[in-house]
């Protein structure tokens, strides 16, 4: 996720690009940078690190032309630096694009760019682009930019300008967002409507597949086949606070209602059929089919997410996994053998923690692989391999789309090695593999169903806000999903919530069930169903107030419930990635009944740097 801003039109360009890059620096701030048509050539200025880091260096020394785009970026390919920051430029300097996005097939195309006699300045997939767009030109910037795309596979939202069209700009969307501002002689462009409120209200969202042609006075748009395309522009009626958080109430919100296009986004080719390609893997099958034990070590949300890793590990692999906190970890003596391999998840990849457990194993002899969500961070730079979440920049303290994403890179992992060794056959690989892709489509059904799961959840929400001790539990990966569903209550709620697994209950915990208590229990796993039935018939037995979290058609589980958060039926080993959205929903709404600061919550920071 990063942050695009173009403009033309009769003001210099520079500061009304920075002034909307700040305004969008909410989805990405590892490095920035600007390029503006000035007086026949292309002059950028980028840098990274904070957005500060660019202003200083416009301070010094400011492109003066009226033509020009910036971003602000949230890396994906290439570490945060400046070589690697947007925008990107062909070698002459005649042709500038900003890009947010992934292009899949950037390898072969860069390969094969490369063979042609172009160079590279960067590590960046972006940087195919503007060779392509360059290589197409012949006098009309649009064409040159279509034919580019034709080329090219995967998400993205580009806006591109030369020299030889410098009143021009060209952009395409394909997934990610794009949307034009209309001001009095000028056009802006953003990927974000909060970049635009500081000059116009007055905006036009553009479609997957849309291609926009911008000058001064003019705004044509078409399709990719160059359809025309005639669509009204509208108001905008938020400040610009309610614009950066996409019109919800809080960051939390919007981040869970994100969730499918992150699922979407962290399998955006690295899936084709059942092949799963992982860009910065490098071990080979023969590692897989030695690997005798897989570790796993995290904090948090992470190691929940962990948790479920640990269960679809040891079930689809038949690899003993072992899921340890990374504060445990890294003052035990751990027995680490020759052929094991350490999976570190952090959703920052700073986490002091994890980082010196993960440390201690790989010192050890074991592999390690980071799971995280940030390039170039420290965990990265310790890894033998790092597997990226994609789930872009999250705002909360209380993480909800970046703990759904360390869920898929696990599977995606599971599913790869599990072919290697021989112990998921063609048919049951399948079977993963179209229940992943099922997945994103899957999760927005859930938000946007029709008997409103938020409105069940903000109706529970509001009984929960004054309990004063709630239990979450379940069974092997619903155990897994009730501990991260229960952080999710406690730290934004300042609620007692507390997790364990079904079959604990009646060795000490049931003594706390009285009439009323709310019990939330997870229970999607057919193959213990029936013993997590059991529990809560023990702790009905003794009044407890119980919510379920189960698939759509379960008919049975009213039988033992007081209300039931439905969820679309899915393979029991991906449930996690569905049962989850309920729990994150409820525990949103008990904080918002409550009155309290959803996004940042008190005594907590989003990453934790020190011991």
């Amino acid at each position: 996720m990063c942050g695009i801003m173009g403009y033309v039109g009769p003001r210099p360009a520079s500061p009304i690009i920075l002034q909307g890059l700040k305004r969008l620096e909410y989805r990405g701030y590892d490095s920035a940078g600007v390029a503006v048509a000035d007086d026949g050539v292309i002059e950028m200025r980028k840098a990274a690190g904070k957005l500060e880091r660019l202003a200083d260096l416009l301070d010094e020394s400011a492109p003066s032309g009226r033509l020009g785009i910036g971003h602000t970026r949230w890396a994906t390919h290439g570490a945060p630096t400046d070589e690697n920051a947007h925008p990107h430029a062909d070698p002459e300097q005649a042709f500038a694009i900003v890009h947010n996005g992934i292009i899949e097939n950037f390898f072969e195309l860069k390969a094969e760019l490369t063979a042609a006699g172009r160079t590279f300045a960067s590590e960046t997939d972006t940087e195919v682009l503007v060779h392509l767009i360059a290589d197409e030109y012949d006098g009309d910037l649009a064409e040159a930019v279509r034919r580019a795309v034709g080329r090219a596979t995967g998400a993205y939202a580009l806006v591109a300008m030369t020299v030889h069209e410098p009143d021009t700009l060209v952009a395409v969307r394909m997934i990610s967002p794009l949307v034009i501002g209309f001001g009095d002689g000028e056009t802006f462009l953003a990927s974000g409507i909060p970049a635009l409120l500081d000059h116009t209200r007055e905006v036009l969202v553009m479609e997957d597949g849309e291609m926009v042609t911008i000058t001064p006075g003019e705004v044509r748009m078409e399709k990719l086949d160059g359809t025309p395309v005639e669509r009204e522009s509208f108001e905008v009626d938020w400040d610009v606070e309610q614009a950066e958080k996409g019109g919800y109430p809080h960051f939390m919100l919007k981040e869970i209602f994100e969730q499918p296009r992150v699922i979407a986004d962290s399998l955006l080719g690295r899936l084709d059929g059942t092949d799963v390609t992982l860009e910065d893997v490098t071990w080979d099958e023969e590692f897989e089919r030695s690997l005798e034990k897989i570790w796993i070590t995290a904090c948090g949300t992470a190691f929940h997410a962990g948790l479920a890793g640990k269960e679809m590990f040891e079930g689809l692999l038949r690899v003993p996994t072992e899921a340890v906190y990374a504060h445990e970890l890294r003052y035990r003596d751990p027995i680490v053998g020759p052929n094991s391999m350490t999976l570190a998840i952090s959703q920052s990849g700073e986490t002091a923690d994890t980082l010196a457990g993960a440390r201690l194993l790989h010192e050890r002899g074991s592999r390690l692989v980071a799971i995280t969500n940030v390039v170039g961070s420290a965990l990265t730079h310790y890894s033998d391999d790092v597997v990226y979440t994609r789930a872009g920049l999250e705002i909360s303290v209380a993480s909800t789309k970046a703990y759904t994403a360390m869920l898929i890179a696990q599977y995606l992992l599971a599913l790869r090695i599990g072919q290697s060794r021989g112990v998921l056959d063609t048919a049951m690989a399948m079977d993963v593999a179209r229940a992943l892709e099922a997945l994103p489509g899957q999760v927005e059904s859930l938000l946007k169903r029709e008997e409103g799961i938020d409105e069940m959840a903000r109706y529970l929400g509001a009984q929960l806000a004054e309990k004063d001790d709630i239990y979450f539990i379940g069974r092997g990966l619903d155990y897994a999903v009730a501990t991260e569903g229960s952080l999710k209550l406690k730290e934004i709620s300042y609620l007692h919530s507390e997790a364990m697994p079904a079959g604990e209950l009646k060795h000490g915990t049931l003594a706390l069930i009285t009439e009323g208590t709310p019990v939330i229990v997870v229970n999607t796993q057919q193959h213990v169903y029936d013993k997590t039935v059991s529990a809560l018939q023990e702790v009905k037995a003794r009044g407890a107030s119980v919510i379920a979290v189960a698939y759509d058609d379960d008919t049975e589980i009213e039988h033992y419930t007081d209300h039931v958060l439905r969820i679309p039926r899915t393979m029991d080993l991906l449930s996690p990635a569905l049962s989850i959205v309920p729990l994150q929903l409820l525990a949103y709404h008990v904080a918002d009944t409550r009155g309290l600061e959803i996004d940042q919550p008190r005594n907590l920071a989003k990453s934790v740097t020190v011991e």
